[in-house]
């Protein structure tokens, strides 16, 4: 089955577009703030809020980790200086003193919840400076992210505006791209930046340009495992999708509360 997840970019991005003017009309705010991480896809949430408001109305914070992922700090730099964002528009914050004073507490803390605590301390820090510049907070989940379940609950999922929630990652890609996000941040590798050597497809054992074409028939289509592997789907990949998206789902509906 050949499956086309391309779109008409120009209107796309005038959907989402009014989708943020009307979220800010509607709730009486007139600023957003973003957590840039350097990646395509808190680029691409920044370029259509600029696009959107201008950039003067956005406020962009930075949270590195120390020296880790340093990359991403500097392809930061360079989103924000791409995109025009005013200097005073721009917080940078380390983050790794207020992390390493978590992680002490515990010295069984491994790499996964170490990420978790970074993830949910740049979450403290964005609300309390949204708070700070009476802004919403834009975030940056994809769909791909959100069906896999592949983020932090109170953290990086965290947010009052999701622009790019519909869209999987390769559709961001393809939206990257009519924004005019530099090369070098649409074709990077993956990362969440968690620990050295950490990128996103590592840890899934998949690529997300597979793991697209499934999610869409398993989410769109309805399709079974046994009719998505007829379809030419590698058969430990379709059985990977499948099983991060069932050990994940939960995230979806919490708090769970009585009836």
């Amino acid at each position: 089955m050949l499956i086309d997840l391309s779109f008409n970019s120009q209107k796309i991005t005038q959907k989402l577009i009014n989708f943020i003017q009307h979220t800010l009309k509607k709730t009486g705010f007139t600023r957003l703030v973003i957590g840039l991480s350097g990646g395509i896809d808190s680029a691409t949430s920044l370029a259509l809020g600029v696009k959107a408001i201008g950039a003067d109305n956005i406020y962009v914070c930075m949270f590195p980790y120390g020296e880790l992922n340093k990359e991403g700090l500097d392809d930061a730099k360079l989103i924000v200086d791409e995109f025009k964002i005013p200097a005073g528009n721009i917080k940078a914050i380390d983050i790794k003193f207020l992390v390493d004073s978590v992680v002490k507490l515990d010295p069984s803390v491994n790499n996964i919840r170490s990420g978790n605590i970074m993830a949910r301390m740049r979450m403290i820090l964005l609300y309390d400076l949204s708070k700070k510049y009476n802004a919403l907070v834009l975030g940056t989940e994809n769909k791909t992210e959100n069906l896999l379940g592949y983020f932090t609950r109170f953290g990086d999922e965290a947010s009052d505006v999701e622009s790019l929630l519909n869209l999987y990652k390769t559709q961001v890609k393809q939206l990257a791209k009519y924004l005019e996000v530099p090369e070098k941040i649409i074709n990077k590798i993956p990362t969440a930046g968690m620990w050295q050597g950490q990128t996103d497809e590592g840890e899934f054992g998949f690529g997300y340009e597979e793991a697209d074409k499934i999610l869409y028939l398993i989410h769109e289509k309805k399709y079974k495992k046994e009719k998505i592997i007829k379809e030419g789907f590698d058969q430990k990949t379709v059985e990977k999708v499948i099983k991060r998206v069932s050990d994940n789902s939960f995230k979806h509906f919490l708090p769970y509360t009585p009836k």
